[in-house]
């Protein structure tokens, strides 16, 4: 990551600290990155994923991402990222639609820094799934209940539940597994908005069966 003070990011980002966010030394005779400062890192892959075209055209999921003014100075960035209550952010991805699902825009009202547990946790995994509701799968071996009920568990041990005669009843199953592991993770975290969506995102009022 080669980078030039006055350049802007993206055409955008505004570098203006008042130290060098690189550090460099010579291997081999060639200049290699040897520390990246971790605001910046953080700061520059946000801007990547809300204004670059190419990384959009690569990854269709970021279409219509866009960017805060708020952050368009890195110092700014900085600020609000101090300002957090998850003081390991450096190994948390910030996350634009965790509070609100569908949302495209990074801002500081809209970004929660979340752990790598958390997102492995709530991924849907709908294209491993196939047709089924969430958390089912088919077992063919069993014909009195052939519906088994799968939940991913971050904390070890089986993620199997059982087997059951309906897929409904399957899926129900999951979601009462699903919600109790969520509201064991939502007791570690030191954001409150991420936990109180973690206690809420299962719950058993929220319809999962069309997901």
């Amino acid at each position: 990551m080669s980078v030039k003070k006055n350049k802007l990011v993206y055409g955008w980002g505004i570098n203006d600290v008042d130290y060098n966010v690189c550090r460099t030394q010579a291997v081999n005779g060639k200049r290699k990155n040897v520390w990246v400062c971790p605001y910046y890192a953080k700061w520059v892959k946000i801007i990547q994923r809300g204004l670059c075209p190419k990384f959009q055209e690569k990854y269709p999921t970021y279409e219509g991402c866009t960017v805060s003014e708020d952050w368009r100075n890195l110092s700014d960035f900085i600020e609000w990222v101090d300002s957090q209550p998850n003081r390991d952010w450096i190994n948390c991805e910030p996350d634009k639609d965790f509070l609100s699902v569908g949302n495209k825009h990074y801002s500081p009202n809209t970004v929660v820094f979340v752990s790598k547990k958390v997102n492995g946790f709530i991924i849907d995994s709908g294209k491993s799934r196939g047709d089924y509701m969430i958390g089912v799968s088919y077992e063919h071996k069993s014909k009195k209940n052939p519906y088994q009920a799968r939940c991913r568990n971050p904390f070890g041990g089986s993620s199997h539940i059982g087997l059951f005669p309906t897929e409904l009843e399957a899926h129900k199953a999951w979601q009462t597994r699903k919600h109790e592991i969520a509201c064991m993770l939502a007791d570690l975290q030191p954001d409150e908005r991420v936990a109180s969506r973690l206690r809420e995102m299962y719950a058993p009022d929220k319809d999962w069966s069309n997901r």
